[in-house]
């Protein structure tokens, strides 16, 4: 295997494992203890580390490195260009998106109703769904933009899908996205799309003052 491969593997693999909750804002990255983990050698785990560090992913404490956390105007930075962006790819669906396309987006908002009580599994599904509509935006450029955004997205420890009736909530306005899409009216299917993100975003922010309210007893 190439050492351009192994480096794909550890970054993936690394990525992976922040992304859903093994490594928290805050903890401490150790190459050994990923080798050992992930069965690859320190080398391309270094390299891996590096890439993450360069990506805002992974931050210095010292001669340790610790996955980053965003504070309040982080987040608000980071969902403000998501929003736009997201919103960006929806009209772009509504104009290029092929047939077998909207079929498939139909399908994943009918499927993903069925997890509507598990809120790991529709947050999983949730990120194919917005995956499938930068794809469907046939923008490779944004593309790679919305690639940039969603990996940090990755430092959010917790999903705002798992806040009491939010699942049922991101079904409906994923159905609102994909029917604009479907009409081929891009610019509710840019609102539509906005108008998801924000309430999202409101949910997180309702998540967060809770948790602290909660710490602070």
């Amino acid at each position: 295997m190439s050492d351009t491969r192994h480096l794909t593997d550890a970054y993936s693999l690394i990525l992976e494992a922040i992304d859903v909750g093994i490594y928290k804002p805050g903890d401490r990255l150790v190459e050994s203890e990923l080798a050992e983990r992930f069965g690859v050698s320190r080398t391309p785990i270094r390299e891996a580390l590096q890439r993450l560090e360069t990506q805002s992913l992974l931050t210095r404490d010292g001669r340790s490195l610790i996955v980053s956390s965003l504070d309040h105007n982080q987040l608000a930075e980071l969902y403000c260009v998501r929003s736009e962006l997201e919103g960006l790819a929806a009209r772009l669906a509504a104009r290029h998106a092929t047939e077998e396309e909207v079929h498939l987006l139909r399908a994943m908002v009918e499927e993903d109703r069925q997890l509507v009580d598990d809120p790991t599994a529709l947050s999983r599904a949730n990120k194919r769904f917005h995956k499938q509509i930068h794809l469907a935006s046939h923008n490779r450029y944004l593309v790679q933009q919305l690639d940039l955004v969603h990996r940090s997205m990755a430092l959010l420890a917790t999903t705002s899908i798992s806040f009491e009736g939010r699942g049922a909530q991101t079904i409906d306005e994923h159905h609102t996205i994909v029917e604009a899409i479907a009409t081929r009216d891009g610019d509710a299917a840019y609102q539509a799309l906005k108008d998801h993100i924000s309430r999202a975003f409101e949910t997180r922010l309702r998540q967060d003052s809770m948790a602290e309210a909660r710490y602070s007893i």
